[in-house]
């Protein structure tokens, strides 16, 4: 992927500030741009990235993005962030802190909203998987709201093994699941965790559930029995980075 299309004033703001070199084209319309789009031509200006009037085709609503339907023309053009080697992303000399492993997430809507959510609680980075999951689109980098420049990430093709090197450097993996007996209340949070979220419809694979140290729920309190992935994300992570 050379090249990403976002219309999230937030998320090119934020890739403004941490990777100029980065953001290779911006388009805004000043007259009539919101107060978040004139926030980043300020960004741009100090960074030395110019910002152009949009052409006439920016007008076309990109289909499947957050403001699917809606006009918007104003975008900017980035690079992709390059995933960090495994072992860097979990280093850490803290002895305790959250980092997260999406197990086949395949909605980008939920990949980028559970960035966004790691961003807003602290996680200190999240493993992805590279087969059956989500790529790094701009609807992802999009919905985040800048949490995908904020947290870092790893692409790994292989999970199990993943979660071996999560082992070997003093994390313990905590593994999501409605099944599960134990109350995510209940869980030591003194303690460096590797959350997994398993898949939309079938959870964590099998191999991702048996090398889990401990399987967690949050328990249901009403008449609706489950919860979207990122939402659940969110309400553990909530959960397991209280003092």
């Amino acid at each position: 992927m050379s090249s990403l299309e976002l219309r999230n004033p937030h998320s090119v703001l934020a890739a403004l500030k941490t990777r100029p070199q980065d953001v290779l084209e911006i388009q805004i319309n000043l007259s009539s741009a919101s107060p978040a789009w004139k926030e980043v031509a300020d960004a741009a200006a100090s960074q030395g990235v110019t910002v152009r009037q949009p052409r006439p085709q920016a007008n076309k609503p990109r289909k499947g993005g957050p403001r699917d339907g809606r006009t918007s023309l104003n975008t900017a053009t980035i690079r992709p962030r390059d995933g960090e080697e495994l072992k860097n992303v979990l280093r850490s000399e803290a002895p305790r802190g959250l980092w997260l492993a999406l197990d086949c997430i395949q909605d980008p809507h939920n990949v980028g909203a559970i960035f966004r959510s790691a961003a807003f609680f602290g996680v200190q980075g999240i493993v992805l998987t590279e087969d059956r999951s989500a790529p790094l689109s701009a609807v992802t980098y999009d919905v985040s709201a800048g949490g995908v420049e904020a947290v870092p990430f790893s692409l790994q093709t292989n999970l199990t093994r993943a979660l071996s090197v999560a082992k070997e450097a003093g994390m313990w993996v905590l593994g999501s699941s409605e099944h599960a007996e134990m109350d995510v209340a209940e869980v030591d949070r003194d303690r460096r965790w590797l959350l997994v979220i398993g898949n939309e419809e079938k959870g964590m694979r099998r191999l991702t559930t048996e090398n889990c140290d401990m399987l967690c729920t949050i328990p249901c309190q009403g008449a609706v029995t489950s919860l979207n992935a990122s939402v659940a994300a969110a309400v553990l992570m909530s959960h397991l980075v209280r003092p």
